[in-house]
């Protein structure tokens, strides 16, 4: 069994409104320092041993599924379970 952390984020040139609203609160809390933040999806999957690459899969699902290819990047992590 595999193990799947899958993460997904606007692309850099789509407006994400939900990180400006969040970076306008967490400066009224006085953190001016903080320049951009960027709101995403995080995903864990357990994926059985197949016949097919599990990267396959996994891209398969985030391209139909998890995230909007036109808007969103993703990338994932594998780990074989012990």
């Amino acid at each position: 069994m595999y193990s799947v952390k899958v993460y997904v984020t606007y692309k850099d040139s789509v407006l994400d409104p939900q990180g400006e609203a969040v970076k306008g609160a967490v400066h009224r809390l006085g953190f001016n320092e903080i320049q951009e933040i960027r709101i995403g999806k995080y995903f864990e999957i357990k994926v059985a041993k197949s016949s097919r690459p599990i990267g396959t899969i996994v891209e398969e699902i985030c391209d139909k599924l998890l995230a909007n290819v036109n808007m969103e990047t993703y990338h994932y992590e594998i780990v074989e379970d012990a």
